[in-house]
């Protein structure tokens, strides 16, 4: 089993969870998060006064997965969150140790 963890646009939640429905996922947990790359956040204005965002508002998706899938949802992934420019985000695979359904109690593959 694997962990993906993407961190995308927001605007991009919504393609990215149906590319991976039709790929067979089941399970994604959402949050929203801050964060900045190279895309260094930017100036705004507001009321006439200036002032820098630091932090960009972005979506973390994390999916546990079988291992046999794992290509599979990051191609996915890439093609709906890609929108060609700074910012689009980064995809992260951890190892997965062990997964527990806690109302069943089933474990590894079987808790997915």
């Amino acid at each position: 089993m694997q962990l993906i963890v993407a961190v995308i646009k927001p605007f991009k939640l919504d393609d990215v969870r149906e590319a991976l429905s039709e790929l067979g996922v089941s399970g994604i947990t959402v949050t929203e998060v801050k964060g900045f790359g190279r895309q260094k956040g930017h100036t705004e204005l507001y009321r006439g006064a200036e002032y820098v965002v630091d932090f960009l508002p972005k979506i973390k998706l994390e999916i546990a997965i079988e291992e046999e899938r794992v290509e599979a949802a990051i191609e996915v992934i890439s093609k709906a969150a890609h929108t060609g420019k700074i910012g689009d985000g980064k995809i992260f695979v951890y190892s997965l140790d062990q997964a527990i359904r806690i109302r069943t109690g089933q474990t590894g593959k079987d808790a997915l």
